[in-house]
């Protein structure tokens, strides 16, 4: 290959590697403006679970009540 060839080619190769890394950077740019807008808007996390109020509780005592039962199996105290 001759000279030119060569650095069209490298020339072609460097605008394509600028114009990915823009718009790669324009969509971060975007996804951390959906991200701030959730956290202004108050809206929980999609990692965090969706409470349900009482419903959480009434499940959390029933399970304590089943660690109670099994810890009494355990320990050979009939309930």
């Amino acid at each position: 290959m001759d000279m030119i060839s060569l650095g069209l080619t490298g020339l072609i190769g460097l605008t394509a590697l600028v114009l990915a890394a823009h718009f790669l950077l324009k969509a971060w740019n975007g996804w951390l403006d959906v991200r701030k807008l959730e956290l202004a808007a108050g809206r929980p996390q999609r990692d965090e679970p969706v409470s349900a109020g009482g419903a959480d509780l009434i499940e959390l005592a029933d399970l304590k009540a089943r660690v109670r039962k099994l810890e009494a199996i355990a320990s050979g105290i009939d309930l």
